[in-house]
């Protein structure tokens, strides 16, 4: 039991050791993430709608 106590207490000194990002840092990065999401889908919807409309295209049923 000794060594999980050992465990946990290392892990809290390690952590204080870390240099977090500020609240600006984290926003911003969330910013960048949604912006590129957004950007991913729209093009990815475009050319879904382009190859689905050239099959239509060319497989008329």
């Amino acid at each position: 039991m000794a060594k999980v106590f050992g465990f946990f207490k290392e892990c809290g000194a390690e952590l204080r050791k870390v240099t977090w990002p500020t609240r600006d840092d984290v926003v911003a990065s969330v910013k960048v993430v949604l912006i590129s999401t957004i950007i991913i889908a729209v093009v990815l919807g475009a050319l879904d709608f382009l190859f689905s409309a050239g099959m239509s295209l060319i497989f008329k049923a």
